[in-house]
């Protein structure tokens, strides 16, 4: 007995169909989000807060810099990295294609707050 197929992904049948950025695929079980994404070089997410979770990322190819609150950090293929809730944050692809790994605590659907400028 295995695990059903939509807890699995197979991250190089994704990536030879996608051709766009941002989400690829995702599995959302009982306790967990998990996406997929893809950037092209240069591409990004832009700033936003996420109030209610913790979100682990990890980079499976490609760099990136990881902006939270205005600190940058590099992450490379193999690297992963953990963003407490509450903060701003922003990534941008600097070596593509990123292709990279979003987890958090299930929730309904949302969209993240784009900070107010001051």
């Amino acid at each position: 007995m295995g695990l059903p197929a939509e807890l699995i992904i197979n991250i190089g049948d994704v990536l030879q169909r996608v051709q766009h950025n941002g989400p690829a695929t995702s599995i959302n079980s009982e306790q967990l989000n998990v996406n997929l994404l893809h950037l092209s070089e240069g591409a990004s997410i832009p700033q936003h807060t996420n109030e209610e979770l913790d979100v682990l990322f990890v980079v499976i190819q490609g760099t990136c810099k990881l902006f939270v609150d205005n600190q940058t950090t590099v992450l490379r293929t193999g690297m992963a990295a953990v963003v407490p809730a509450g903060r701003v944050r922003a990534l941008r692809c600097t070596m593509g294609p990123l292709v990279y790994l979003t987890c958090h605590r299930r929730r309904g659907p949302l969209m993240p707050k784009i900070p107010e400028r001051n």
